[in-house]
């Protein structure tokens, strides 16, 4: 969706305080930055669910809309409004290090098979950045046009350690993962803000605000094929196994596309915006959230909707707030996680919609619309969820799950690394 006024004010406010015009590491050794506490205040365990669910708080001093990655090692790593990338100690949510950029960052992180860290940065900053996992020190940085929200789309890694992102000013770019040295470029007629997803081919699908969805050819950057929807393409796409791209769009409809030809299989209509990314359950079902504030269950083979669950809106003197952005992620149970407008975090029974749990967060606010959950969650190996909030935290929460279910997309990026890349089925052994 694209920004309104208010947006644009609140977004000036978080960049207010950044001052600094040159990237830096933070030591901790030798300063704390005011928007972030050394060690976080954990919630007292009480006898509620909502609080006995809460593993830990990490106050990251501004709105967190970046979602989460999580390193082989297990470090949480996220991005901030105020130009924070925080890596995080998943076991008792305390610093690791903090990378400090000129601007605002909601680009998601994506993590290399080196445990190299890759993200954007928003206006005044159009970067992507490359940063050492283990230490937070920059390895390279490179510059894209100016744009009027800069680099909002988060990195995809290809087999051989390529970055792919979309930037606002209308292009998407391939980056030598190493050096950062680009390889192609691919223009559009509108602000790239989708995130790319990878084929087993090599095949790279994104959106953009012309309209369209574009496949391309990960070595050259040639366009394969495009499809035209009714506004915008913000949401980012999913691979199903059959090769199936799921994508949705501001003309408030989810498509199933054909991954070779981009023929339209089928499309479902919400009631609003669909930003939210597809996640692909273990049976192919298709799970989005809708700014019509409904999560949504779809068959994968006809697009007939097998559930809904709505969640609120809520109110705060003259603002309203509503709709899920979240993107779904699926516990190996089957439990769909998801965030939304309403403030509120949820567990949902994957077959039914059904409700298992919430976790409401944040405060009352003069800024309601700037403290929603629009961060979308990820799950760890031992069934740890992780999501951002917009009252400024990142939480650490206990499921039911033993991981993240292993299904061909189970929740925004692929995968906890976010490398966006649709994994090479495995060949079933031959019966005798």
């Amino acid at each position: 969706m694209r920004p309104t006024f208010i947006a644009l004010l609140a977004l000036c406010l978080c960049l207010g305080g950044c001052g600094k015009k040159e990237q830096h590491l933070i030591s901790l050794a030798k300063t704390k930055p005011k928007t972030v506490k050394e060690t976080p205040a954990l919630k007292p365990k009480t006898e509620t669910k909502q609080e006995e669910r809460i593993l830990w708080i990490y106050e990251a001093g501004e709105h967190v809309d970046s979602s989460p990655a999580i390193g082989k090692d297990g470090t949480v790593y996220v991005g901030c409004e105020n130009g924070n990338l925080h890596a995080i100690n998943a076991n008792n949510g305390t610093l690791k290090w903090l990378f400090y950029t000129d601007s605002t960052i909601t680009s998601t992180p994506a993590i290399g098979s080196d445990g190299t860290v890759y993200f954007g940065t928003g206006v005044w900053g159009e970067k992507i950045y490359a940063l050492d996992g283990e230490t937070g020190t920059k390895k390279w940085e490179y510059k894209t046009g100016k744009s009027e929200l800069g680099v909002k789309s988060s990195p995809a890694i290809g087999k051989d350690g390529t970055v792919y992102v979309g930037s606002g000013d209308g292009k998407t770019y391939a980056l030598d993962g190493k050096t950062g040295a680009r390889k192609w470029m691919f223009r559009t007629n509108g602000g790239v803000y989708s995130s790319p997803a990878i084929g087993t081919d090599g095949t790279v699908y994104i959106g953009s605000d012309d309209n369209k969805v574009y496949a391309l050819d990960g070595k050259k950057g040639g366009k394969k094929w495009e499809f035209e929807t009714g506004d915008a393409v913000c949401s980012s796409p999913a691979i199903g196994d059959d090769g199936t791209v799921y994508v949705g769009s501001d003309d408030g409809n989810l498509y199933a596309l054909d991954g070779k030809s981009g023929a339209k299989k089928w499309k479902f209509e919400t009631g609003n915006v669909v930003e939210s990314s597809p996640a692909i359950g273990s049976d192919g079902t298709v799970y989005v959230g809708s700014y019509d504030m409904n999560v949504y269950a779809i068959d994968r083979k006809t697009g007939m909707k097998k559930w809904e669950f709505k969640t609120k809106a809520i109110k705060y003197r003259a603002q309203v707030s509503r709709g899920v952005s979240s993107s779904p992620a699926i516990g190996a149970d089957g439990t769909i996680y998801i965030g939304a407008h309403d403030k509120s975090i949820y567990a949902l029974d994957g077959k039914t919609g059904e409700m298992q749990w919430k976790i409401k967060t944040g405060t009352k606010t003069p800024y309601l619309l700037l403290s929603e959950v629009r961060s979308s969650p990820s799950i760890g190996t031992n069934g740890t969820l992780y999501i951002g909030s917009g009252d400024k935290n990142l939480y650490a929460l206990k499921t039911d799950s033993k991981g993240l279910s292993k299904s061909p997309w189970p929740m925004r990026g692929q995968n906890a690394q976010h490398t966006g890349r649709a994994p090479v089925a495995t060949p079933k052994p031959s019966g005798k």
